[in-house]
Formats: C-alpha cells, structure tokens, sequence
C-alpha cells in the first residue's frame, strides 16, 4: 500500500484530530470489534504493518505544529492544557483499553516539558506504565524516569502501613499495630479508605508532607472509568458519613481538594467507537451529579486518517474484483475506511453531547513503550507552544 492511498489525495498525510493506544492494544481492538467485517479484521496485523511502512509512521511530530494534529471543540485547548499543568493533582481515567495509561505517561512527561517536577502514579498492581517510560518495574519505590519525570507503582494497603509508621513512632508497636487482626478488617473492609489512602498520599507528596519527596505535580493513571469515578467520590462519601476525628477531618480535606478545580483536574480518555464514547457521556453525568463539575478534558484517542474517497473506491473495486495482487492493500484500505467511518460517527455525536474542551490525537504505529509516550507528548507540548528539551 502506497502513502498516497492513506494520504489526501495529495500524498500529504492528515495528523489532524488524532488519538493513540499501543498497537498491540490496537490490533486485538480490531480484531474484536464486530463493526468490521472484511478481510483486514481477520488480520489486523495487514493494517498495522502497512501503516508502520507509510510516510505517517515517519513523521516526527516535533515538526509539527499544532494545527497539524490538533482539533478540539473550543479554541482554548491549548490553554486548558497549560492550566491543567499548573494543578497539584491530575487524574486520568477512561474505559479499558483506550489508552488511558499510554496518555497518562504522555501528560505526565508533557508537564515535565514545561517545567514541572512531576511524579506520575499507578495504582494497577499489574504494573505497566514503567513499560511506557522505558523502565524497571519500580515495586512500590519512587524511581526517576528522565529530566522532571518520576514514577510510583503505589498499593493503597502500601500507603495505610506508612501512615500506621509514620504516626506510631515506636518501631514495636507499629509492627504490632500492623500484624493486628483488627487492623486487617479494618483495611479490608472499610468502604473507602483505601482510596482516602491513595489521594492523600498525592497531597502529600505535592505539598511537603511526605517523606519520599516533594513535587509539583501528580498525574494520577485512575483505575477504569467507574472506578476512578468511586476513587474521587470516596472523600465525600466518607465525610458525610463519619464527621468527627481523624478519618472525618482527613475526608472532609480530601474532599475539598478533589472539588477545587484549581487543584485537582479530570481528564477522560475514549476512543471514537460506539462503547467508549457511551461510557464517557455516562461518566461526564455521574461526575456533575457526584463530584459538582464537569470533566476538565476530553481526549479522544487513535483516529483513524481519512483515505482519499478515489483510492477507497479503486480499493474497493479490486476486493470485488478478487485481485489477489492486490489483496492485502485494499483489505487494509477498506478496513481503514470503515475504522474512519465509525470514528467520524461517533466524533459527530460527541459534537453534540460533549461541550467541554476535547483533543483528538492519531493512532501512531507504534509498540507500547517509551516511543509512543515521547511522540505523543511531543504532540501535546507543540500543542501549547511548549518546547520538547
């Protein structure tokens, strides 16, 4: 397959309004989908491997100007971008498989471009984003990830034994406290103190209060999409129900910070694809009911770009034909369009229930690794006039 059949018409390719994923993500995704159903869907690999040979997975997005890949729903994306860089906490969340760790490691390496120290933060005990920043796996330590950059793997159960030692300051009897059956119950099934744990461990390594460092910022990588919205809820939860003592104070804090739009941002990743976008118009209904405020920025990840209308009827007309020459070249042109196809569908009803701030990044043909996280926050910081050290 030519670049110019994945271009414009003109051999330019179109980085307009696009999202990314890793491909491995991408091809299972393809291959799961049930809205394809030609040739290429059976081997998505066809798709992946014509895109790693065309001139789009050449481009280097450091050339690039926003314009070039950048398309948003309000013209001022570029200064929410820069505002949510300035904030103390920003949570990452979306359905599975869209990409929500891939643009965590991204935004966090995108603030470090602009200046901030920042710690990006995983609570998935199946630890992955260290794959996205080159890295080790960190088990549970603080460890640097480039100039500005650091990452944590953090457990909750992890961040209540530190607070157990930190406030008992007698090893002994911290040692006690911790090997308590009661302590045990206590930490398995309290609703929502393992979450009260894991946000204000963020608080306090953004304002001095922990030992294991000082940043500016913490980009949180959230569990899915309902249960990162129950991480954010759960300050409140636990303040109206318990209004006294420590854990009512410590909820009572928690649950100002997380609603104080100057502090804490919300950022929601989706695909263009029927699935992830209902789940987000949900998610964005359930954070004003629960939360009192609407998502800070949308992400719309892995576009697809638009194939010239005369390359996919000549494709077309070679399938039909059984041109067996070109067989896999217009299976992956067909399978393209119709994977455009649905991404301009769903862009189209997002344009109609979404009115906040929205940026639309490509599907790069990349692996999952530091790669794709460098590209794609290069994306991001060209995108606010920022500058990739």
């Amino acid at each position: 397959m030519s670049a110019e059949g994945l271009g414009d018409g003109g051999g330019r390719w179109l980085l307009c309004r696009f999202h990314n994923f890793d491909t491995q993500a991408g091809a299972g995704q393809l291959a799961g989908t049930g809205e394809v159903d030609d040739a290429g869907a059976k081997d998505p690999r066809i798709l992946l491997a014509a895109m790693r040979q065309s001139r789009y997975a050449a481009a280097e997005p450091s050339r690039l100007q926003s314009a070039d890949f950048i398309q948003t729903s309000m013209p001022t994306t570029a200064a929410v971008l820069r505002d949510l860089a300035q904030r103390r906490l920003l949570v990452v969340t979306g359905k599975g498989g869209v990409g929500k760790s891939a643009f965590a490691a991204a935004l966090a390496l995108h603030c470090g471009y602009l200046g901030r120290k920042v710690l990006l933060l995983e609570v998935d005990p199946r630890e992955n984003a260290h794959q996205m920043l080159g890295l080790p796996p960190s088990s549970g330590e603080i460890a640097a990830a480039g100039d500005r950059v650091w990452l944590q793997n953090l457990k909750p159960r992890q961040v209540l034994d530190q607070i157990v030692r930190e406030r008992v300051h007698l090893g002994v009897i911290a040692r006690r406290v911790l090997a308590s059956p009661i302590y045990q119950q206590i930490c398995e099934g309290m609703p929502g103190l393992r979450q009260l744990a894991l946000i204000d461990h963020a608080r306090r390594l953004t304002d001095g209060g922990s030992r294991e460092g000082e940043f500016d910022l913490v980009v949180l990588d959230a569990p899915a999409t309902g249960h990162g919205l129950s991480l954010l809820d759960a300050p409140r939860l636990v303040s109206e129900v318990i209004t006294e003592g420590p854990i009512g104070a410590l909820a009572a804090e928690l649950a100002e910070l997380v609603g104080d739009a100057d502090s804490c941002g919300l950022v929601v990743v989706t695909l263009a694809e029927e699935m992830p976008v209902q789940e987000t118009l949900e998610l964005a209904v359930a954070v004003e009911e629960r939360l009192g405020r609407a998502p800070d920025l949308l992400v719309v990840n892995s576009l697809y770009p638009p194939l010239d209308p005369k390359v996919n009827r000549a494709g077309a007309g070679a399938i039909a034909g059984g041109d067996d020459d070109c067989a896999d070249g217009c299976a992956a042109r067909s399978l393209w369009h119709r994977r455009r196809a649905i991404n301009d569908r769903e862009l189209a009803r997002l344009d109609g229930a979404w009115s906040g701030p929205r940026i639309e990044l490509p599907l790069l043909p990349l692996g999952r690794g530091p790669e794709l996280a460098r590209r794609l926050a290069t994306l991001l910081t060209a995108g606010t006039g920022g500058e990739q050290p």
